[in-house]
């Protein structure tokens, strides 16, 4: 078990099938201590399903995974763990941290990429017991997953008010929406795929002539 003020958790985001997933992931995040959302790639997600648990949470966008890894590992001194059935993977239960640890969920539908293992340090699975699924929603995995991670920290556990946790005031000047923080190289990374992807648009339907291109070049710098 670790020290409750020595590590934290995190979650990292990455286009995520469905938008309303990240709503209630942010629930789940909020309800077991989870610190920080890094949201990589898309940013159009929606806080819908959150019952207002965005505004207890810091958001950070980059626009590629090697950005994030960047962060989490150099800034923020975390493991990264992947949350999927691989050869290596652990047992949750097992409890497999050392310290400050970022969570990757796959999607849905075909679970993590070849990209996204890459950048995880370990992998953890959730044993299951029925023979009824093949596997959890990202949503239902990432609580059990929050909560076993909030057991091995220590992290103390919420005031009780009647049948209900207690929440906590709303910091002041945030907003109800959900809002990402970009680093720089962040805002630079994304300008350039932004500009990548609309040069590729353009040869695709025939057309590169010297004015569009420059058109581009203003549309997608500082």
């Amino acid at each position: 078990m670790a020290a409750a003020a020595a590590v934290e958790s995190v979650v990292v985001v990455h286009n995520v099938a469905k938008r309303h997933n990240v709503g209630t992931l942010a629930r789940s995040a909020t309800a077991f201590g989870v610190a920080e959302v890094v949201v990589v790639g898309r940013r159009d997600v929606s806080a819908f399903g959150s019952h207002g648990a965005t505004s207890h949470l810091r958001f950070r966008h980059f626009a590629s995974l090697a950005l994030a890894r960047a962060y989490l590992k150099d800034e923020r001194g975390c493991d990264i763990c992947g949350v999927e059935i691989t050869d290596d993977a652990q047992p949750v239960t097992a409890h497999p941290f050392r310290r400050s640890t970022a969570f990757l969920f796959g999607n849905e539908g075909t679970g993590l990429s070849q990209k996204e293992c890459e950048i995880c340090d370990f992998f953890v699975y959730i044993p299951q017991y029925g023979g009824g699924t093949a596997s959890l929603n990202v949503t239902v995995a990432a609580s059990i997953v929050f909560h076993h991670f909030a057991v091995w920290a220590g992290f103390p556990e919420r005031g009780r008010e009647g049948n209900k946790f207690i929440v906590a005031d709303r910091p002041q000047g945030h907003s109800r929406g959900l809002y990402c923080t970009d680093s720089i190289e962040a805002v630079i990374e994304e300008r350039k795929m932004r500009k990548e992807n609309a040069c590729d648009i353009l040869e695709e339907n025939g057309s590169s002539h010297p004015q569009e291109s420059n058109g581009l070049d203003l549309m997608f710098t500082e």
